[in-house]
């Protein structure tokens, strides 16, 4: 059997992209004012106009408490016209428009966001410096609303599917691991229940949208934390999501960015650009004391999800995208051959927003991207990749 050209046109449930490839969400810095930007939209012109297959907006929180920090977009009716403005844009480059939608949850800044964060139990966030708040059951039924609402806005906003985040120990994720959920209610113990919002989600999402769009979910392979949430667990997670009929495919990640970030950004650790980005003194002065020791370093090697990935691939039907060292046809390659129908790729389009164009005139492209991270904590200034991009 030939496996799939990934420049080639694919089916992703009711839409059609023109490649196999997506610009996976990376969290721009570009709406101080909760609001889409030119900054925004040029951000995503680039690797659209680049050759991507669809660009993925994040992080569109679905509540106000839901955002990392205060500038980020949480979707509601003022924000429809600039998200229309943005899906235009990457739509004139012959791309298709993905919005990413979640609720930070424990990772949310409650001193920036002026609402308490809000976690399957207690717990201290280092970034605020405050203690967040166990959701009660009438949290998760409104926050799992808001997840149907923003669907709706996604739609009034132009864009062609919409990917609900239910990694990184957000609020979704954190009911998922037993590092983050201590809880003794039904959303809380077994896998069942831990698994329980992430399914009501994907169900509420579907019901708000139908098959007008398509519909993805970013799911942690494991959370790289003692005690999280493993490979084992995600397997079961990923066969109730498919059997739920709520999604047409799964981005599989992982890492935890309360507990662990750099798990997901393997090579480099940018401490010092890390403090230098915080603008507030004792939590800079913190970073530079002991940054080391939370923000850990894990070598970088292509493809570094694809051995996990492969169990997630054995074990569900549902389409897959695949995450993490992807940079060149090689590994686009070797993706479609394992059986992955999408390919994902984030710090190389961040590098070079016109990779995919460039590995489509020469196979033989090479990524310029180095891994060292330092791109990560221009989150926190709105900036671009810290290097001089190829002219």
């Amino acid at each position: 059997m030939t496996n799939p050209d990934v420049l080639a046109p694919a089916k992703l449930g009711p839409i059609t992209l023109r490649n196999r490839i997506i610009k996976s969400a990376t969290f721009e810095g570009k709406t101080p004012n909760a609001l889409v930007t030119d900054d925004l939209i040029e951000f995503h012109r680039r690797p659209a106009a680049g050759g991507v297959g669809m660009s993925t907006v994040a992080y569109c929180a679905v509540a106000p408490e839901g955002r990392t920090e205060y500038g980020q977009l949480w979707m509601r009716p003022e924000v429809v016209p600039g998200l229309r403005r943005l899906t235009d844009a990457i739509h004139a480059e012959g791309a298709a428009a993905s919005a990413q939608i979640g609720h930070a949850g424990p990772v949310a800044n409650a001193k920036s966001n002026g609402y308490p964060a809000l976690a399957p139990s207690p717990s201290f966030n280092p970034l605020s410096m405050k203690m967040t708040r166990s959701a009660t059951r009438d949290d998760i039924a409104r926050i799992t609303a808001a997840h149907a609402d923003a669907a709706r806005h996604v739609i009034e906003g132009g864009f062609d599917a919409v990917e609900i985040h239910f990694g990184h120990n957000y609020f979704a994720s954190s009911f998922l691991s037993r590092a983050t959920n201590h809880r003794k209610d039904g959303y809380g113990g077994s896998l069942e229940n831990r698994a329980r919002i992430v399914r009501d989600i994907a169900l509420a999402v579907r019901e708000a949208v139908g098959d007008r769009i398509a519909i993805l979910a970013k799911l942690n392979i494991d959370d790289g934390v003692p005690g999280g949430f493993w490979v084992d667990e995600a397997i079961q997670v990923a066969q109730w999501l498919e059997a739920d009929g709520g999604l047409d495919a799964l981005e599989l990640t992982m890492g935890s960015s309360l507990l662990n970030p750099m798990y997901l950004f393997r090579g480099d650790a940018p401490v010092h650009e890390f403090a230098q980005a915080m603008s507030q003194p004792l939590l800079r002065a913190g970073v530079k004391a002991v940054g080391k020791k939370f923000i850990r370093t894990y070598p970088y090697e292509p493809l570094f999800m694809l051995e996990s990935a492969r169990q997630i691939r054995a074990a569900v039907d549902l389409p897959l995208v695949l995450l993490g060292g992807v940079t060149d046809r090689a590994g686009m390659d070797t993706a479609m051959a394992e059986g992955f129908q999408f390919v994902a790729m984030a710090r190389a389009l961040l590098r070079e927003p016109d990779l995919v164009n460039r590995i489509a005139a020469d196979e033989r492209t090479r990524s310029l991207c180095i891994h060292c991270n330092k791109c990560m904590p221009t989150i926190f200034s709105g900036a671009r990749c810290v290097l001089v991009e190829r002219k």
